[in-house]
């Protein structure tokens, strides 16, 4: 059960603001994400003949989790845009420029996602809905989530929880439609996190 609790809240981490570390509310836990392995992927199809893929970093956020009431848990997280990893300049220099983000170098505008409901679905799965801030367009986008292990972290001793989440973006919805649908219009979104509790 208490695993089962600690799915939806922390699956709901999936991605919304990064914000300064605030002590718990009494009942629940703060958990801190590890940007080091915590990490947001996406693809698409490109004019049929292949998927492209890419992935952010510099991943920062918290959860706060209510076991007791896990749907009074609350989770921030927030990504920059130009973390972005491509594996080809070329592509990255085109994503940055007018025809999509439209970031200049140095650019500190971030993807930002916050949770408003955690539903459990099965003793380690939720869908979790909250609101994507992608490209200065806010919209609801529902994620489906599966805690993979809590327990204690070998490496560092501390309490440590970690998950896996996916959904599907049109990235028209969010003003980044060009050359849509010759290059796909859908995105599919591979999340995968890890998160010690705070001290």
């Amino acid at each position: 059960m208490k695993h089962a609790l600690s799915t939806l809240a922390l699956l709901a981490l999936t991605t919304l603001p990064g914000s300064a570390q605030e002590a718990a509310p009494e009942g629940a836990t703060l958990w801190q994400l590890d940007p080091g392995h915590s990490q947001v992927a996406f693809a698409y199809d490109h004019l049929g003949f292949s998927t492209t893929r890419g992935l952010f970093g510099g991943i920062e956020g918290q959860i706060t989790l209510d076991e007791a009431a896990p749907e009074n848990s609350a989770v921030e997280v927030s990504f920059p845009v130009r973390a972005m990893l491509t594996g080809w300049q070329d592509r990255f220099t085109d994503l940055m420029g007018p025809d999509f983000f439209d970031l200049p170098e140095g650019s500190d505008a971030r993807i930002t996602f916050a949770s408003t409901s955690v539903e459990p679905t099965g003793e380690k799965t939720a869908t979790v809905t909250g609101d994507l801030t992608l490209n200065g367009v806010t919209k609801p986008v529902v994620l489906e989530v599966e805690l993979n292990q809590q327990g204690e972290n070998p490496v560092t001793g501390k309490p440590w929880i970690g998950f896996d989440a996916e959904t599907t973006l049109k990235r028209s919805d969010f003003g980044l439609g060009q050359f849509a649908p010759a290059v796909g219009d859908e995105v599919e979104i591979e999340i995968s996190v890890e998160a010690g509790k705070a001290e």
